[in-house]
């Protein structure tokens, strides 16, 4: 039986192999050599997955990379099944001589991440189904009411969420992105983010996340599961 998992559990369930936890989702890259080989493997995990794969796996599929994402779809959280998945995965790339990882310390670009667009609101319910409209968005699976998160129903952009405001704040940006690291990967993020230039705003909830400013204080946080349970 599928069981919801908490961050802390999702997360060290997969950490040894090469998977991280972020935001109700387990993510890993495979760093491949030609499109061929992406879909080679993709088509392989999909096999691996069985039936269980449209419920589960989301892959995009590069000339450099695939990367894989795993999420009980219905219920928008990671469950055992997800993990599971992750190891079925994680060993039909190695029969392949490839290795799944988060990206983190690899040399890689980045690291897998996840892109968070927050709105400061006064009035949530009421700004809410403009940006479900203009956005051609929709509800996440068991979260439809007028304050909740809005999800792109095809994966292609980024979540949006909004935040209460206290009263207004008409000189400040009142839309920020959050970016969502693997906990691993934050120190280094937050430290090439101070060398370009950027401020330290917040560190109040760290590890759950920090708030940065650039040099015309529009405000950005890096985000990671971590401080979140309990």
């Amino acid at each position: 039986m599928e069981q919801i998992l908490s961050r802390q559990e999702a997360s060290e369930a997969v950490q040894d192999h090469g998977w991280r936890f972020l935001l109700g989702a387990l993510l890993t890259s495979v760093p491949v050599l030609s499109m061929g080989r992406a879909i080679v493997l993709a088509a392989k995990a999909v096999s691996v997955c069985g039936n269980e794969a449209d419920r589960h796996l989301r892959v995009d599929i590069r000339p450099e990379r695939v990367v894989f994402t795993l999420q009980t779809a219905d219920r928008a959280a990671v469950t055992t099944r997800d993990v599971e998945l992750a190891r079925r995965i994680t060993a039909v790339a190695a029969e392949s001589g490839l290795t799944t990882e988060p990206g983190t310390g690899s040399g890689a670009p980045r690291s897998v991440q996840i892109l968070e667009i927050a709105v400061d609101a006064l009035d949530i319910a009421s700004v809410r189904p403009f940006w479900k409209a203009v956005l051609g968005y929709t509800d996440e699976p068991g979260a439809d009411g007028p304050e909740d998160p809005l999800v792109d129903p095809v994966g292609q952009g980024p979540a949006v969420w909004f935040q209460q405001m206290d009263r207004a704040r008409p000189q400040r940006n009142r839309i920020h992105f959050d970016v969502c690291v693997p906990h691993d990967e934050a120190p280094g993020r937050i430290e090439a983010t101070l060398a370009a230039g950027g401020r330290l705003l917040s560190a109040a909830s760290a590890p759950a996340f920090w708030v940065f400013a650039d040099p015309e204080d529009n405000e950005v946080c890096i985000t990671t599961w971590q401080g979140r349970d309990g």
